[in-house]
């Protein structure tokens, strides 16, 4: 096998909690994002435009559909023989194995992998960020500074930055603190969860933590340890667009940046494109009738309504009268005539019937999860069916085939739920 500089290894177990009902069947990394993209479509592009042809991507919690989309990584060039994408699922050695328990723990149970290519550099990734970046620059910096760890890291608003792990660092950029999630950051620096790490340091700090700590975490276990021990650790300053879409609200507001006149994040950059596993659809197709305002439609696309400052995934349709706005409308939905959605998120395979309503009322949190849906964004997961002629509230989840007996007096209140799940199953 031949050496490598620079591999990657891509964490991309997550379950997404905080999605809610878009994590029901499928992993964080694989949702769509922009009509027709993953999200893990953006680190895999961010690899191969980086130089970076050597990728191992962790998976663990319902992994069908990531794993179904990466394939053998033909979109990203990253079908070869000496490296490529190579899926990496927890196994059993002999009489050990496990699940993933930790960020570090998951690249210690694949160290294996990583040492068959002998490489100086080890980068690491988590598969769930909106950002286009070249590793190649931050291998760059990691040289000449002489680290030891490389940190990327974004500046933000200092009263958002408790949400992160926060990084303080000197006048050249190298690290003497960190804090995780402070009440009171010292610094507004965060950590993007993306690092460059010596190959020999990394397999010495995973060995060692692996015998203290059974979920052997970067950010909380790993990092201070190797900053306490003296190792030279700095932070890659990264001042481009960068979006971790782990709430429903920042994954609707993603998605939104898109379709602005000068979006924030341009996917339609040549010079750094994102690629993806796309099948070839039929043309978009809206009708004369139709009104298509500021929004994104993919390939396939039918539209005989209306549609607004919206994101529609391959082969939608959105049916005479239909009126979507502030929504984002997944592969293979069904819009009905006459119906009117606002501020939705609506998975895979819908089917939405006429006159249906949908984000009408108050704005009342969920009341069974009311942490996750609680800033009027109703959302529908996969599969789901709704039937003619009912009116849907804001902070509302549907899950499978809904019937009339779910909407008292044809209405399903703001903050309500109607989940149907596959028995034996927990999805919501």
């Amino acid at each position: 096998m031949r050496k490598k500089e620079m591999i990657a290894m891509l964490l991309a177990g997550g379950q997404g909690s905080r999605l809610g009902v878009l994590t029901a069947t499928k992993a964080k990394p694989a949702i769509s994002f922009g009509g027709k993209y993953r999200i893990i479509d953006f680190p895999m592009s961010n690899c191969i435009n980086s130089g970076v042809d050597t990728v191992g991507v962790m998976t663990q919690y319902q992994p069908l559909q990531l794993n179904q989309h990466i394939g053998i990584g033909i979109p990203w060039d990253l079908d070869r023989r000496n490296g490529g994408v190579t899926i990496l699922a927890p196994h059993l050695r002999g009489d050990e194995g496990e699940w993933y328990t930790g960020t570090a723990n998951a690249i210690y149970q694949n160290m294996d992998y990583i040492a068959k290519y002998n490489p100086d550099y080890v980068l690491i990734l988590g598969g769930d960020h909106i950002y286009k970046m070249d590793y190649s620059l931050m291998l760059d910096f990691h040289k000449k500074n002489n680290c030891h760890v490389t940190i990327a890291a974004l500046e933000v608003p200092i009263e958002e930055a408790g949400r992160f792990g926060v990084i303080n660092t000197r006048d050249d950029s190298s690290i003497y603190e960190f804090e995780e999630k402070p009440p009171n950051p010292k610094s507004n620096l965060i950590n993007m969860g993306i690092y460059i790490f010596d190959w020999g340091i990394l397999r010495e700090a995973l060995i060692k933590d692996n015998k203290v700590h059974h979920d052997s975490d970067f950010g909380k276990h790993v990092l201070p340890m190797l900053l306490n021990e003296g190792k030279r650790m700095f932070a890659y300053p990264y001042s481009d667009y960068w979006m971790d879409v782990g709430t429903i609200e920042s994954y609707w507001n993603c998605n939104m940046d898109l379709v602005k006149t000068l979006p924030d994040f341009n996917l339609y950059d040549d010079f750094w494109r994102i690629y993806t596993d796309d099948d070839h659809q039929p043309p978009i197709y809206t009708s004369s009738a139709a009104d298509v305002r500021t929004s994104l439609l993919s390939e396939g696309c039918e539209v005989f309504g209306n549609v607004y400052n919206s994101v529609l995934g391959p082969e939608v349709v959105v049916e005479e009268g239909a009126v979507v706005r502030d929504s984002i409308i997944m592969e293979r939905t069904t819009v009905g005539r006459n119906a009117r959605l606002e501020r939705c998120i609506v998975d895979n395979s819908c089917i939405i019937g006429e006159n249906v309503v949908i984000g009408d009322g108050e704005n009342i949190p969920n009341r069974e999860k009311p942490k996750i849906y609680n800033t009027g964004i109703t959302v529908l997961g996969e599969h789901t069916l709704i039937p003619d002629n009912v009116c849907i509230g804001k902070n509302c989840v549907l899950y499978g085939r809904t019937v009339y007996d779910d909407y008292k007096d044809s209405r399903l209140e703001s903050g309500e739920s109607a989940v149907h799940e596959p028995e034996g199953e927990v999805l919501f």
